[in-house]
């Protein structure tokens, strides 16, 4: 039986109960919820998880980091690390989007080296392994596909990306709008390809079924990937990705009917005055599933700063309901990130889902800040680095900076606002 099931049922499981009390909610609330749909905790059968991520509706924002080689770049060792380095930041979750390399290999390591949530998209290596060895992606079978979700299901992975909403109809309705940026997801690229070249429908469309019974065996959580997401403000919230919006909210009632868990995917580069209007949509038309977004980037001007742009919109996302955020590095749009720059994602995209949260009023949210407040009047610098989003960077800098004073810091000096008026008080 699944999570999902269970929670139909009104059956309240142990993992239901760590997950309420690491949320700080009430479990038979945190049950009607799951059951509901408004929130998952992703979690296959064969993965030996420790602690819950609920992810959904009242819940702390949650965050996730994509890592992954590429042909240009295929250290498993150097994947494990960031890995290693996303969680240590705060990361709830990490995908692996390994295009390059033993991609089972880097997989499986990760997943035994890093105890957190995995996530994957199984058509990237359906598609990598048609091209090596039967010539082309094109030449890709239906089984070659459902093999690899049965084998990543298999091994343990917690969440799927599957594009299911990319539809020979979706794709006509992309043609039609006349998009600057076209397709800029990888798996929707690929499968976008695939389905020219054999004027065949989308099989995990088609076959929807079949991947459901995978997804229900293994108890594992189906995100309903944005294949046709803008790749450009100019392109954001038009006809072909409402269309696939509307195709992904018909696939969600479908996977509830087998007790399968979904979040849906969302874009992507936006406008700061669309964001809330797409999260409400998004809500509505897909019955209030958890939302998973990339960003959603701001500008598309700011190539190097991308951990900012996505920060911006994803506070703004947070705020108006999305669940869960998948961070951007400063290297997107340029290369694959390095050490550092997996750490700089995960914490600016931390600091956007904690603002999120303050916003929605989440329990706890304002306390952390309300604490910091209280250290930098009492000018209590231990207290202040212990609650800093990033305590190590936090202390460094103060470090590096030490006025002559322990007290102040070297912005006022002895004009120190607060302790002067501390000391103006007093008297």
């Amino acid at each position: 039986m699944t999570l999902k099931e269970n929670a139909q049922k009104g059956q309240i499981t142990d993992w239901m109960e760590k997950a309420a009390q690491t949320e700080r909610v009430s479990v038979n609330r945190l049950c009607e919820q799951i059951a509901a749909g408004e929130v998952i905790v992703p979690r296959n059968k064969n993965h030996a998880l420790e602690n819950p991520v609920a992810i959904g509706r009242g819940l702390r924002t949650k965050i996730n980091a994509n890592i992954g080689t590429s042909t240009d770049a295929s250290d498993i060792s150097i994947e494990v690390e960031k890995a290693r380095i996303a969680v240590r930041a705060g990361a709830d979750a990490i995908m692996d989007l390994s295009t390059g390399g033993n991609l089972a290999e880097i997989r499986r390591t990760i997943m035994q080296e890093v105890p957190a949530v995995i996530g994957t998209v199984p058509v990237y290596q359906a598609a990598i392994h048609a091209a090596k060895n039967k010539g082309g992606l094109i030449h890709m079978t239906d089984d070659d596909l459902f093999g690899v979700l049965e084998e990543q299901a298999e091994e343990g992975v917690d969440f799927f990306t599957v594009h299911c909403g990319v539809t020979l109809h979706s794709i006509e309705r992309l043609k039609k709008e006349g998009r600057l940026t076209d397709i800029v997801s990888r798996g929707g690229s690929f499968l976008t390809t695939w389905m020219i070249a054999n004027d065949r429908e989308n099989p995990l469309y088609e076959q929807y079924d079949r991947l459901l019974d995978i997804a229900a065996a293994y108890d594992i959580t189906l995100s309903l990937g944005d294949g046709l997401r803008p790749g450009s403000l100019a392109d954001a919230t038009d006809r072909a990705q409402i269309d696939e919006l509307i195709i992904l909210g018909e696939l969600t009632e479908e996977a509830w009917k087998r007790g399968v868990q979904v979040m849906i995917e969302g874009p992507g580069h936006v406008p700061l005055n669309q964001i809330e209007m797409n999260i409400t949509l998004q809500k509505r038309i897909c019955h209030q599933a958890p939302f998973y977004v990339l960003g959603p980037l701001v500008t598309d001007v700011a190539p190097g700063y991308d951990h900012i742009t996505s920060a911006i919109g994803g506070a703004i996302a947070a705020s108006a309901g999305a669940d869960f955020l998948c961070y951007v590095t400063p290297g997107e749009h340029l290369k694959l990130p390095d050490l550092h720059e997996v750490h700089q994602g995960v914490i600016a995209s931390r600091i956007a889902a904690h603002a999120g949260d303050i916003a929605k009023g989440l329990p706890g949210a304002m306390e952390w800040d309300i604490s910091m407040a209280k250290a930098r009047k009492a000018l209590d610098w231990d207290t202040q680095f212990r609650l800093a989003v990033d305590p190590d960077y936090a202390r460094r800098i103060r470090e590096e900076n030490a006025p002559g004073s322990e007290q102040v810091c070297t912005m006022c000096g002895e004009y120190c606002a607060i302790q002067l008026v501390n000391e103006i008080l007093k008297k």
